[in-house]
């Protein structure tokens, strides 16, 4: 099975954008975690969804944002990639969406048991 291109650019991307991430001096991109990486086909730009481990997250892209220009740079080195992407950054709210879908799941389940045990 062969994997496209822009998978596998875009894994590499993500360990890259990581490192060259925690070496950044600007406190607003202090405890920013990539979470994935998303690349078009033609590897010119990448969809970059990030996490904070505290802190506000529209601090956090703002930061990320003015820094884009180094990390492109610093990425594109690393990668030895002829072109470098267009780095995108936006806030991954996958696993906010998934803890609020098992909260309410909980509170379902447990007035389904509280009806059981009145009936």
């Amino acid at each position: 099975m062969t994997v496209k291109r822009s998978t596998r650019v875009a894994g590499r991307l993500q360990e890259e954008l990581a490192a060259a991430i925690r070496v950044l001096r600007d406190p607003r991109a202090a405890g920013v975690l990539v979470s994935r990486v998303e690349v078009t086909d033609d590897l010119q730009s990448a969809k970059v969804y990030i996490r904070t481990e505290a802190g506000d997250p529209k601090a956090a892209l703002k930061g990320l944002g003015a820094a884009s220009a180094k990390l492109r740079r610093d990425v594109a080195q690393a990668l030895s990639l002829r072109y470098a992407p267009t780095l995108t950054f936006y806030y991954d709210e996958g696993p906010d969406a998934t803890a609020r879908i098992e909260e309410l799941l909980r509170e379902v389940k447990g007035a389904g048991e509280g009806e059981k045990e009145k009936g």
